[in-house]
């Protein structure tokens, strides 16, 4: 029995991010990180602050996500080729999987070096850190902003907001240490923060690391349940069973279906009717490619998953 494949975008188009937002927004995030970081090194070497330091080589981390995002970004829109029959989609999963690996090794760096200061205590200046940790809660509360209306709709768009909402509370820790340090002269307190600033990195990245990597490996999508779309399906007329069903990420916004559908053999003449009911049910639940195995009710399934 052939198959019917079914490819639908309108649904997708209405739910999906638009790239020309999101090109303005990745651009203004990658240049006004950029300034900060060099602002944050130069002043992290002159009060010989590590809080300031780290949170450079943080934000630097993020300025590479959100260059690699924006990238990603811009593959999903190269067409396919002979080698590549679904484009270059699955790139921002590779692109949010890179950007929580990212995260993690930025937050082992960090403990490292507090560990290391802990031991070998150094002279702040508390003033010029809050000051400069101050203007970095600015640019990164404004850059979360770009990304907020869009954070639910993608993975990648997720993890760019994160990282500078995660920042913009970074920078207010290093504020208030730094008005500690200025008052109280206990350098320790930068130490401190840098762990603290560490701890914040690892809650906000492990949903990213794990919601990815599902994705990675062709998991389900977290916001789907199989059970849901098995029942969605079977509303509809002519379908008395589905089995063999798979559902799995092309990008980090479209998702796509294979399933056998056993119709009844008096509804077999109609199933191009019944391909365009099932496809518009499926839109709605962010099922953008469907892939069907038509079978006669009294047609024993041999697959090995049936």
């Amino acid at each position: 029995m052939s198959a019917g494949h079914d490819h639908s975008h309108h649904h997708h188009h209405d739910h999906a991010p638009k790239l020309d937002h999101l090109n303005a927004a990745f651009i203004w995030g990658i240049i006004l990180n950029s300034a900060f970081v060099v602002i944050e090194v130069i002043a992290g070497l002159a009060t010989h602050s590590l809080s300031l330091l780290t949170d450079a080589g943080h934000n630097l981390s993020d300025v590479a996500s959100l260059a690699l995002a924006l990238l990603a970004f811009k593959l999903t829109k190269v067409n396919a080729t002979s080698q590549y029959t679904y484009g270059y989609k699955r790139s921002t999963i590779i692109v949010s999987f890179f950007n929580a690996v990212i995260l993690f090794v930025a937050v082992g760096f960090i403990i490292y070096e507090a560990i290391m200061r802990f031991m070998h205590t150094e002279v702040v200046a508390g003033g010029t850190m809050a000051w400069v940790a101050f203007i970095g809660i600015g640019i990164n509360a404004f850059t979360a902003w770009l990304f907020v209306k869009d954070k639910d709709k993608d993975l990648n768009v997720k993890g760019a907001y994160m990282h500078m909402a995660v920042d913009a509370v970074v920078s207010f820790g290093v504020v208030i240490s730094g008005i500690i340090i200025y008052f109280t002269n206990l350098y320790w307190i930068d130490s401190v923060v840098s762990l603290i600033i560490a701890v914040v990195i690892l809650r906000g990245t492990w949903s990213l690391l794990k919601d990815s990597l599902r994705l990675e490996m062709d998991g389900v999508p977290k916001e789907m349940d199989l059970e849901k779309i098995k029942a969605e399906l079977l509303k509809c007329k002519g379908i008395t069973d589905v089995h063999h069903m798979h559902v799995w990420a092309l990008s980090t916004t479209e998702n796509a279906l294979t399933a056998h559908l056993v119709v009844d053999p008096e509804y077999m003449p109609t199933f191009n009717t019944i391909k365009k009911d099932l496809r518009h049910r499926l839109e709605h639940m962010d099922i953008i490619h469907a892939t069907f195995e038509p079978e006669f009710s009294e047609e024993e399934c041999k697959h090995v998953d049936c």
